[in-house]
């Protein structure tokens, strides 16, 4: 797939990345193992987060002793400069570092500008200054958050989901972060689990050269498929871009990406994954979707309160509520042995 270069960073890489989300949910031995084989085959660039439990602990392990040969990327979700402070240096000391390449502001509701009243961007300037962070990044899912934070110009990079399932506005963004020379990192590469064909996925991406994707890995069989890609990157085919072209029918308009910004729920429910049911049953099937355990997850949907807190935290503007109700109809319908 070649090199990427994230914009006025100057930082180049693998257009390849290693997202350390998902090993939050393996053994510290696998993390590591995982982490340390992509390394070896090439990939240099790694983003975790201040908010994914270990993970930030499991890359800081796997790399310790050699820290100046990969690019960590991690982020603060802090609302307050003590809490970001308290962030950054947990954070150095999980990575076993003493300074990060990227520091990212995590998925913001605003856009933090110095003067507007937070400290939090004077904070990163600060932490800048004294060497603990290399470059000023921010994450979003909200598109207005996200051109602000380009029209400022006071960031290196900008994460965004970025998928085959793009809208023009999202495209948008890239173009408009490659004027900028701004770092264009994109995130839910396989939109959260409903792309299951890595192939086209990084086709897609391939044809965006101030891209870097960063793949959510968790089994060695993941894994295993984007390091193949690097020296035979996956082309748009006529068969691939027919199979994209098919999904995009399928999938553009409402549907829940996951990105779980909604949650907590007040009753409970798990809306993240219930408010997709039907689709992750379609396009990933698996029998841990019907085990007891997740019908039971299903069935806090009855007790919904109609609140509208999980609506109004949805960054994509989703009837969420609406959305939890079809989906459990589907899934009844499922466990009777009716299709839908």
């Amino acid at each position: 797939m070649g090199k990427v270069r994230l914009g006025c960073t100057e930082i180049t890489v693998e257009k390849n990345a290693f997202g350390a989300l998902p090993i939050q949910r393996i053994s510290a031995s696998d993390a590591v193992r995982l982490l340390r084989k992509a390394y070896d085959a090439g990939v240099t660039f790694f983003d975790t987060a201040r908010a994914y439990s270990d993970s930030e602990e499991k890359v800081g392990e796997a790399f310790d002793g050699m820290r100046e040969k990969v690019f960590i990327a991690t982020k603060t979700g802090a609302k307050t400069v003590e809490d970001f402070w308290k962030d950054l240096r947990t954070s150095l000391t999980n990575l076993r570092t003493d300074y990060i390449d990227i520091y990212q502001f995590h998925n913001p509701s605003f856009c933090p500008k110095p003067g507007d009243g937070s400290g939090l961007y004077e904070a990163m300037l600060e932490a800048k200054e004294k060497g603990m962070i290399r470059h000023i990044g921010i994450t979003n899912h909200r598109l207005n958050v996200a051109h602000e934070a380009i029209d400022s110009g006071l960031y290196e990079t900008l994460q965004f989901p970025f998928c085959y399932l793009a809208t023009q506005k999202d495209i948008e963004l890239v173009k408009r972060c490659k004027e900028a020379d701004m770092g264009f990192i994109a995130m839910k590469a396989l939109s959260g689990g409903l792309i299951t064909n890595s192939a086209a996925a990084y086709a897609y991406l391939n044809q965006y050269d101030n891209v870097l994707p960063i793949w959510g890995v968790q089994r060695e069989k993941e894994l295993d498929e984007f390091l193949s890609y690097i020296d035979n990157p996956p082309m748009l085919t006529d068969e691939i871009k027919k199979l994209i072209e098919n999904d995009r029918r399928e999938l553009l308009g409402d549907f829940c990406r996951g990105c779980g910004y909604c949650m907590p729920c007040p009753v409970g429910i798990e809306i993240n994954n219930c408010a997709r049911m039907s689709l992750l049953l379609r396009r990933s099937p698996s029998a841990g979707w019907l085990t007891e355990s997740a019908q039971a997850k299903m069935k806090k949907i009855e007790d919904c309160l109609h609140c509208g807190q999980c609506k109004s935290k949805c960054p994509y503007g989703l009837d969420t509520p609406t959305l939890l109700e079809k989906n459990y109809k589907d899934y009844c319908e499922i466990l009777a042995g009716k299709e839908f």
